[in-house]
Protein backbone atom coordinates (compact mmCIF):
# COMPACT_ATOMS: atom_id res chain seq x y z
CA UNK A 1 0.00 0.00 0.00
CA UNK A 2 2.96 2.54 0.79
CA UNK A 3 3.85 1.57 -3.26
CA UNK A 4 0.58 2.39 -4.21
CA UNK A 5 0.47 5.71 -2.74
CA UNK A 6 -2.04 5.15 -0.01
CA UNK A 7 -1.14 7.96 1.92
CA UNK A 8 -1.74 10.38 -1.20
CA UNK A 9 -5.53 8.57 -1.92
CA UNK A 10 -9.04 10.04 -0.97
CA UNK A 11 -10.52 6.79 -1.64
CA UNK A 12 -9.81 3.06 -1.24
CA UNK A 13 -11.89 -0.05 -2.58
CA UNK A 14 -12.08 -3.29 -1.92
CA UNK A 15 -13.66 -5.58 -4.04
CA UNK A 16 -12.26 -9.02 -4.24
CA UNK A 17 -14.65 -12.24 -4.20
CA UNK A 18 -13.54 -12.57 -0.14
CA UNK A 19 -15.37 -10.48 2.25
CA UNK A 20 -13.13 -10.92 5.11
CA UNK A 21 -10.35 -10.08 2.91
CA UNK A 22 -11.76 -6.85 1.75
CA UNK A 23 -12.60 -5.92 5.53
CA UNK A 24 -8.83 -6.65 6.65
CA UNK A 25 -7.69 -4.68 3.93
CA UNK A 26 -9.74 -1.57 4.75
CA UNK A 27 -8.61 -2.11 8.09
CA UNK A 28 -4.66 -1.95 6.44
CA UNK A 29 -5.74 0.75 4.13
CA UNK A 30 -6.68 2.93 6.96
CA UNK A 31 -3.59 2.16 9.12
CA UNK A 32 -1.23 3.11 6.22
CA UNK A 33 -2.85 6.15 5.40
CA UNK A 34 -2.83 7.45 9.13
CA UNK A 35 1.06 6.56 8.95
CA UNK A 36 1.69 8.34 5.44
CA UNK A 37 -0.98 10.99 4.87
CA UNK A 38 -0.04 15.05 5.51
CA UNK A 39 -1.26 15.71 9.12
CA UNK A 40 -4.46 17.71 8.42
CA UNK A 41 -5.48 15.62 5.42
CA UNK A 42 -8.84 14.60 4.96
CA UNK A 43 -9.90 11.03 6.50
CA UNK A 44 -10.00 8.13 3.90
CA UNK A 45 -12.86 6.73 2.27
CA UNK A 46 -12.89 3.13 2.34
CA UNK A 47 -15.21 1.28 0.50
CA UNK A 48 -15.80 -2.70 1.13
CA UNK A 49 -17.58 -4.98 -1.47
CA UNK A 50 -18.96 -7.92 0.55
CA UNK A 51 -22.10 -10.65 -0.07
CA UNK A 52 -22.18 -11.72 3.35
CA UNK A 53 -25.81 -9.94 4.96
CA UNK A 54 -24.24 -10.40 8.33
CA UNK A 55 -21.65 -7.49 7.32
CA UNK A 56 -24.45 -5.89 6.03
CA UNK A 57 -26.14 -5.75 9.41
CA UNK A 58 -23.12 -4.95 11.44
CA UNK A 59 -22.38 -1.65 8.94
CA UNK A 60 -26.21 -0.58 9.55
CA UNK A 61 -25.40 -0.95 13.48
CA UNK A 62 -21.91 0.76 13.11
CA UNK A 63 -20.02 -1.89 13.77
CA UNK A 64 -17.57 -2.16 10.79
CA UNK A 65 -16.70 1.75 10.63
CA UNK A 66 -15.58 0.97 14.72
CA UNK A 67 -13.41 -1.98 14.18
CA UNK A 68 -12.40 -2.27 10.41
CA UNK A 69 -12.70 1.18 9.20
CA UNK A 70 -15.08 1.13 6.77
CA UNK A 71 -17.54 3.78 5.33
CA UNK A 72 -19.76 2.17 2.74
CA UNK A 73 -20.29 -1.58 2.53
CA UNK A 74 -21.59 -2.56 -1.53
CA UNK A 75 -23.38 -5.75 -1.44
CA UNK A 76 -23.98 -6.51 -5.37
CA UNK A 77 -27.25 -8.96 -4.54
CA UNK A 78 -28.95 -5.95 -2.37
CA UNK A 79 -28.07 -3.01 -5.27
CA UNK A 80 -29.53 -5.31 -8.39
CA UNK A 81 -32.71 -6.34 -5.96
CA UNK A 82 -33.39 -2.44 -5.21
CA UNK A 83 -32.70 -2.02 -9.09
CA UNK A 84 -34.99 -5.33 -10.16
CA UNK A 85 -38.11 -4.13 -8.04
CA UNK A 86 -37.68 -0.34 -9.42
CA UNK A 87 -37.95 -1.52 -13.21
CA UNK A 88 -40.47 -4.13 -12.54
CA UNK A 89 -43.24 -1.06 -11.51
CA UNK A 90 -43.58 -0.36 -15.32
CA UNK A 91 -43.07 -2.68 -18.32
CA UNK A 92 -42.19 0.28 -20.81
CA UNK A 93 -39.18 1.36 -18.85
CA UNK A 94 -35.72 -0.12 -20.53
CA UNK A 95 -33.65 1.06 -17.72
CA UNK A 96 -33.68 2.35 -14.12
CA UNK A 97 -30.37 3.64 -12.70
CA UNK A 98 -30.97 4.40 -9.12
CA UNK A 99 -28.57 7.15 -7.52
CA UNK A 100 -29.58 6.86 -4.17
CA UNK A 101 -31.91 9.11 -1.80
CA UNK A 102 -34.45 8.51 -3.96
CA UNK A 103 -33.17 9.94 -7.40
CA UNK A 104 -33.31 7.62 -10.53
CA UNK A 105 -32.42 8.18 -14.02
CA UNK A 106 -35.31 6.11 -16.45
CA UNK A 107 -34.54 5.63 -20.04
CA UNK A 108 -37.46 5.04 -21.92
CA UNK A 109 -38.65 5.37 -25.91
CA UNK A 110 -40.80 8.54 -27.35
CA UNK A 111 -43.82 7.32 -28.91
CA UNK A 112 -46.13 8.49 -31.59
CA UNK A 113 -48.85 8.98 -28.98
CA UNK A 114 -46.74 11.86 -27.05
CA UNK A 115 -49.05 14.42 -29.12
CA UNK A 116 -48.33 17.07 -26.70
CA UNK A 117 -44.35 16.57 -26.77
CA UNK A 118 -43.55 15.29 -30.64
CA UNK A 119 -42.61 17.64 -33.29
CA UNK A 120 -42.24 20.43 -30.50
CA UNK A 121 -39.03 22.36 -29.46
CA UNK A 122 -38.65 20.86 -25.54
CA UNK A 123 -39.56 24.73 -24.48
CA UNK A 124 -42.77 25.23 -26.33
CA UNK A 125 -43.63 21.64 -24.77
CA UNK A 126 -42.75 22.42 -21.06
CA UNK A 127 -45.53 25.59 -21.68
CA UNK A 128 -48.14 22.65 -22.50
CA UNK A 129 -47.39 19.95 -19.88
CA UNK A 130 -48.85 20.58 -16.29
CA UNK A 131 -46.44 20.27 -14.01
CA UNK A 132 -44.04 21.15 -16.78
CA UNK A 133 -41.60 18.81 -18.96
CA UNK A 134 -39.91 16.34 -16.89
CA UNK A 135 -35.94 16.90 -16.80
CA UNK A 136 -34.52 14.95 -20.17
CA UNK A 137 -30.67 14.18 -19.46
CA UNK A 138 -29.96 12.29 -22.73
CA UNK A 139 -31.02 11.67 -25.99
CA UNK A 140 -30.22 8.94 -28.83
CA UNK A 141 -31.62 8.73 -32.44
CA UNK A 142 -31.29 6.40 -34.77
CA UNK A 143 -28.34 7.05 -37.09
CA UNK A 144 -27.46 9.95 -35.14
CA UNK A 145 -25.17 10.71 -32.06
CA UNK A 146 -26.32 10.97 -28.47
CA UNK A 147 -26.68 14.37 -27.58
CA UNK A 148 -28.02 16.18 -24.04
CA UNK A 149 -31.20 18.39 -25.43
CA UNK A 150 -31.67 21.78 -25.09
CA UNK A 151 -34.66 23.41 -25.16
CA UNK A 152 -34.94 24.34 -28.86
CA UNK A 153 -34.41 20.43 -29.52
CA UNK A 154 -37.62 19.09 -30.98
CA UNK A 155 -38.68 15.25 -30.15
CA UNK A 156 -39.94 13.23 -32.50
CA UNK A 157 -41.72 9.52 -32.15
CA UNK A 158 -38.74 6.89 -31.48
CA UNK A 159 -36.19 8.75 -29.94
CA UNK A 160 -34.85 7.44 -27.25
CA UNK A 161 -34.44 9.75 -24.04
CA UNK A 162 -33.22 9.66 -19.73
CA UNK A 163 -35.19 11.58 -17.45
CA UNK A 164 -34.14 12.05 -14.48
CA UNK A 165 -37.05 12.37 -11.59
CA UNK A 166 -37.07 11.65 -7.69
CA UNK A 167 -39.55 9.26 -6.80
CA UNK A 168 -40.95 5.78 -7.90
CA UNK A 169 -44.57 7.72 -7.86
CA UNK A 170 -43.33 9.70 -11.09
CA UNK A 171 -42.65 7.14 -13.30
CA UNK A 172 -45.87 6.55 -14.13
CA UNK A 173 -46.45 11.13 -14.81
CA UNK A 174 -43.07 10.60 -17.31
CA UNK A 175 -44.61 7.63 -18.92
CA UNK A 176 -48.04 8.83 -20.12
CA UNK A 177 -46.17 12.61 -21.22
CA UNK A 178 -43.58 10.02 -23.44
CA UNK A 179 -46.59 8.70 -25.15
CA UNK A 180 -46.94 5.34 -22.98
CA UNK A 181 -49.64 3.51 -21.55
CA UNK A 182 -49.07 3.67 -17.72
CA UNK A 183 -50.61 0.74 -15.43
CA UNK A 184 -51.19 1.59 -11.80
CA UNK A 185 -48.99 -0.85 -10.13
CA UNK A 186 -50.76 -2.87 -7.32
CA UNK A 187 -50.85 -1.80 -3.81
CA UNK A 188 -50.25 -5.22 -2.70
CA UNK A 189 -48.97 -7.00 -5.94
CA UNK A 190 -48.98 -10.93 -6.18
CA UNK A 191 -45.23 -11.80 -6.78
CA UNK A 192 -44.33 -15.55 -8.22
CA UNK A 193 -40.40 -15.99 -7.13
CA UNK A 194 -38.84 -18.81 -8.68
CA UNK A 195 -36.21 -20.79 -6.95
CA UNK A 196 -35.94 -20.71 -2.92
CA UNK A 197 -31.88 -19.83 -2.86
CA UNK A 198 -29.93 -17.28 -0.95
CA UNK A 199 -31.21 -14.91 -4.16
CA UNK A 200 -34.37 -15.88 -3.74
CA UNK A 201 -35.20 -15.98 -0.54
CA UNK A 202 -33.77 -12.06 -0.85
CA UNK A 203 -36.13 -11.33 -3.47
CA UNK A 204 -39.11 -12.79 -1.67
CA UNK A 205 -37.87 -10.63 1.73
CA UNK A 206 -37.74 -7.55 -0.20
CA UNK A 207 -41.13 -7.89 -1.93
CA UNK A 208 -42.95 -8.83 1.73
CA UNK A 209 -41.39 -6.15 2.90
CA UNK A 210 -43.05 -3.90 0.47
CA UNK A 211 -46.46 -5.47 1.24
CA UNK A 212 -46.62 -8.01 -1.43
CA UNK A 213 -48.02 -11.54 -1.66
CA UNK A 214 -45.14 -13.87 -2.83
CA UNK A 215 -45.54 -17.66 -3.75
CA UNK A 216 -41.98 -19.50 -4.04
CA UNK A 217 -41.49 -22.11 -6.35
CA UNK A 218 -38.68 -24.30 -5.37
CA UNK A 219 -37.96 -27.91 -7.38
CA UNK A 220 -35.57 -29.07 -4.39
CA UNK A 221 -37.55 -30.80 -1.24
CA UNK A 222 -35.15 -29.58 1.26
CA UNK A 223 -34.79 -26.45 0.17
CA UNK A 224 -37.78 -25.64 -0.07
CA UNK A 225 -38.58 -27.01 3.45
CA UNK A 226 -35.38 -25.06 4.66
CA UNK A 227 -36.94 -21.60 3.76
CA UNK A 228 -40.74 -22.74 5.33
CA UNK A 229 -38.62 -23.51 8.39
CA UNK A 230 -37.44 -20.04 8.25
CA UNK A 231 -38.74 -16.21 9.35
CA UNK A 232 -39.05 -15.69 5.72
CA UNK A 233 -41.30 -18.79 5.75
CA UNK A 234 -43.37 -17.84 8.88
CA UNK A 235 -44.31 -14.61 7.39
CA UNK A 236 -48.46 -14.88 6.82
CA UNK A 237 -48.25 -13.61 3.15
CA UNK A 238 -45.31 -16.32 2.08
CA UNK A 239 -46.69 -19.34 0.33
CA UNK A 240 -43.51 -22.10 -1.09
CA UNK A 241 -44.66 -24.74 -3.51
CA UNK A 242 -42.12 -28.01 -3.63
CA UNK A 243 -42.73 -28.67 -7.86
CA UNK A 244 -40.92 -27.83 -11.06
CA UNK A 245 -41.34 -24.31 -12.12
CA UNK A 246 -41.04 -25.50 -15.54
CA UNK A 247 -44.39 -28.43 -15.32
CA UNK A 248 -47.87 -26.15 -16.83
CA UNK A 249 -49.81 -27.86 -14.52
CA UNK A 250 -48.41 -27.26 -11.05
CA UNK A 251 -48.00 -23.63 -12.66
CA UNK A 252 -51.68 -23.66 -13.23
CA UNK A 253 -52.87 -25.11 -9.70
CA UNK A 254 -51.03 -22.54 -7.97
CA UNK A 255 -52.40 -19.88 -10.52
CA UNK A 256 -49.38 -17.89 -11.89
CA UNK A 257 -51.60 -16.11 -14.26
CA UNK A 258 -53.23 -14.62 -11.10
CA UNK A 259 -49.82 -13.08 -10.25
CA UNK A 260 -48.81 -9.75 -11.66
CA UNK A 261 -45.16 -10.17 -11.52
CA UNK A 262 -42.76 -13.39 -12.03
CA UNK A 263 -39.47 -13.37 -10.86
CA UNK A 264 -36.44 -15.83 -12.05
CA UNK A 265 -33.08 -15.42 -9.92
CA UNK A 266 -31.72 -19.31 -10.54
CA UNK A 267 -27.76 -19.91 -10.66
CA UNK A 268 -28.07 -20.15 -14.27
CA UNK A 269 -29.05 -17.78 -16.23
CA UNK A 270 -30.58 -19.82 -19.05
CA UNK A 271 -32.50 -21.90 -16.66
CA UNK A 272 -34.02 -18.17 -15.15
CA UNK A 273 -35.17 -17.32 -18.46
CA UNK A 274 -36.56 -20.06 -19.36
CA UNK A 275 -38.73 -20.02 -16.63
CA UNK A 276 -39.27 -16.19 -16.42
CA UNK A 277 -40.06 -16.50 -20.39
CA UNK A 278 -42.68 -19.62 -19.84
CA UNK A 279 -44.41 -17.47 -16.86
CA UNK A 280 -44.98 -14.74 -19.31
CA UNK A 281 -46.45 -17.27 -21.68
CA UNK A 282 -48.68 -18.22 -19.06
CA UNK A 283 -50.79 -14.92 -18.60
CA UNK A 284 -47.99 -12.92 -16.38
CA UNK A 285 -48.11 -9.75 -17.20
CA UNK A 286 -44.54 -8.66 -15.43
CA UNK A 287 -41.25 -10.53 -15.65
CA UNK A 288 -37.92 -9.66 -13.89
CA UNK A 289 -34.46 -11.46 -13.69
CA UNK A 290 -30.95 -11.07 -12.03
CA UNK A 291 -28.47 -12.39 -14.48
CA UNK A 292 -24.58 -13.12 -14.13
CA UNK A 293 -23.99 -12.49 -17.75
CA UNK A 294 -24.38 -9.04 -18.81
CA UNK A 295 -24.57 -10.10 -22.85
CA UNK A 296 -27.90 -11.84 -21.63
CA UNK A 297 -29.16 -8.52 -20.44
CA UNK A 298 -30.23 -6.73 -24.02
CA UNK A 299 -31.34 -10.53 -25.85
CA UNK A 300 -34.01 -10.68 -22.73
CA UNK A 301 -35.16 -7.70 -23.53
CA UNK A 302 -36.10 -8.54 -27.13
CA UNK A 303 -37.77 -11.57 -25.96
CA UNK A 304 -39.96 -9.89 -24.15
CA UNK A 305 -39.06 -10.13 -21.10
CA UNK A 306 -39.93 -6.78 -18.84
CA UNK A 307 -36.56 -6.20 -16.90
CA UNK A 308 -33.62 -7.75 -16.33
CA UNK A 309 -30.69 -6.75 -14.07
CA UNK A 310 -26.97 -7.23 -14.34
CA UNK A 311 -25.71 -8.38 -11.30
CA UNK A 312 -21.85 -7.07 -11.88
CA UNK A 313 -22.83 -3.56 -13.10
CA UNK A 314 -24.90 -2.87 -10.26
CA UNK A 315 -21.80 -3.55 -8.14
CA UNK A 316 -19.98 -0.97 -9.69
CA UNK A 317 -22.49 1.82 -10.21
CA UNK A 318 -22.92 1.53 -6.39
CA UNK A 319 -18.98 1.60 -5.84
CA UNK A 320 -18.79 4.80 -8.45
CA UNK A 321 -21.64 6.01 -6.51
CA UNK A 322 -20.18 6.29 -2.89
CA UNK A 323 -16.65 7.21 -3.91
CA UNK A 324 -18.19 10.68 -5.68
CA UNK A 325 -19.65 11.13 -2.47
CA UNK A 326 -16.18 12.24 -1.49
CA UNK A 327 -14.72 12.90 -5.27
CA UNK A 328 -15.46 14.51 -8.10
CA UNK A 329 -15.59 13.03 -11.53
CA UNK A 330 -17.48 10.74 -14.11
CA UNK A 331 -19.28 7.92 -13.02
CA UNK A 332 -22.09 7.18 -14.52
CA UNK A 333 -22.83 5.64 -17.92
CA UNK A 334 -26.36 5.83 -19.32
CA UNK A 335 -27.29 2.10 -20.66
CA UNK A 336 -29.13 2.99 -23.98
CA UNK A 337 -27.65 6.17 -24.75
CA UNK A 338 -24.08 6.10 -25.43
CA UNK A 339 -21.28 8.94 -25.04
CA UNK A 340 -23.44 10.56 -22.57
CA UNK A 341 -21.90 10.51 -18.94
CA UNK A 342 -22.88 11.51 -15.51
CA UNK A 343 -20.54 13.75 -13.28
CA UNK A 344 -20.58 14.47 -9.78
CA UNK A 345 -19.43 18.27 -8.99
CA UNK A 346 -19.19 19.96 -5.50
CA UNK A 347 -19.87 23.60 -5.41
CA UNK A 348 -17.13 25.56 -3.34
CA UNK A 349 -15.73 28.67 -2.86
CA UNK A 350 -13.36 28.07 -5.75
CA UNK A 351 -15.96 27.77 -8.40
CA UNK A 352 -18.30 30.70 -6.89
CA UNK A 353 -21.38 29.31 -7.59
CA UNK A 354 -22.13 29.16 -3.69
CA UNK A 355 -25.42 31.06 -3.14
CA UNK A 356 -26.69 31.80 -6.51
CA UNK A 357 -30.00 30.86 -8.27
CA UNK A 358 -29.52 27.78 -10.81
CA UNK A 359 -30.19 30.48 -13.50
CA UNK A 360 -28.16 33.23 -12.20
CA UNK A 361 -25.07 30.42 -12.77
CA UNK A 362 -24.83 30.60 -16.77
CA UNK A 363 -24.51 26.93 -16.62
CA UNK A 364 -24.02 25.92 -20.59
CA UNK A 365 -26.81 24.42 -22.72
CA UNK A 366 -24.27 21.40 -23.32
CA UNK A 367 -24.87 19.86 -19.95
CA UNK A 368 -27.58 19.40 -17.83
CA UNK A 369 -28.27 18.99 -13.69
CA UNK A 370 -29.63 16.34 -13.15
CA UNK A 371 -29.47 16.55 -9.45
CA UNK A 372 -28.92 18.11 -6.56
CA UNK A 373 -27.80 15.71 -3.91
CA UNK A 374 -27.26 17.79 -0.81
CA UNK A 375 -27.16 17.04 3.20
CA UNK A 376 -30.24 17.76 5.17
CA UNK A 377 -30.00 19.37 9.17
CA UNK A 378 -29.42 15.81 10.26
CA UNK A 379 -26.84 14.90 8.18
CA UNK A 380 -28.38 12.85 5.71
CA UNK A 381 -27.61 13.34 1.78
CA UNK A 382 -31.48 14.14 -0.01
CA UNK A 383 -32.09 14.53 -3.71
CA UNK A 384 -33.33 18.08 -4.94
CA UNK A 385 -34.68 18.92 -8.37
CA UNK A 386 -32.53 21.27 -10.04
CA UNK A 387 -35.12 23.92 -10.93
CA UNK A 388 -34.17 27.36 -11.84
CA UNK A 389 -34.62 29.18 -8.99
CA UNK A 390 -32.81 26.94 -6.64
CA UNK A 391 -30.34 28.20 -4.91
CA UNK A 392 -26.84 26.43 -4.77
CA UNK A 393 -24.95 26.09 -1.43
CA UNK A 394 -21.41 25.25 -0.48
CA UNK A 395 -21.36 21.65 -0.17
CA UNK A 396 -23.55 20.68 -2.91
CA UNK A 397 -22.56 17.81 -5.15
CA UNK A 398 -24.28 17.97 -8.60
CA UNK A 399 -24.50 15.17 -10.49
CA UNK A 400 -24.50 16.41 -14.27
CA UNK A 401 -24.69 14.86 -17.19
CA UNK A 402 -22.62 15.53 -20.43
CA UNK A 403 -20.89 14.25 -23.26
CA UNK A 404 -17.01 13.00 -22.47
CA UNK A 405 -15.51 15.58 -24.64
CA UNK A 406 -17.24 18.24 -22.10
CA UNK A 407 -15.55 17.04 -18.98
CA UNK A 408 -12.87 18.82 -18.93
CA UNK A 409 -14.99 21.83 -19.31
CA UNK A 410 -16.95 20.92 -16.50
CA UNK A 411 -13.79 20.39 -14.23
CA UNK A 412 -12.28 23.75 -15.15
CA UNK A 413 -16.24 25.66 -14.49
CA UNK A 414 -15.73 23.89 -10.99
CA UNK A 415 -12.10 24.57 -10.33
CA UNK A 416 -11.11 20.50 -10.19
Amino acid sequence: MHEAGIGHSSVFVAATNSDERNLLACTLANHAYLELAPENADPLLSICRVRGMNFIEEQNNGYLREWAKVNHVVNPLEGAIQRLHSGLRSSSIEEVIPFGHDAYIIELDVTSNAKSVVFSTLREASTQIEGGMPLIVGLKREGEKSIVPDGDFMLVPNDRIAVATTGLTSFNRILTIFGHVATDFPVNPRVAVIGANKIGRRIADDWLESGAKVTVIERDLQVANELSGSTTGAHPNLEVIHGDHLDRDILTEIGIPDHHIAIAALQDDLASIAAALLASDMGVQRTGLLLYDADLVKVTQRMGITFAVDRKRVAVDNMLAQIHTKTAGAYALLTNIPNIVGVSMEVNERAKFSGKRIVEANFPEWMRIAFIQRRNTAGMWESLRPSPEKTLLDGDRLIIFCSPDRISDIEKRFKV
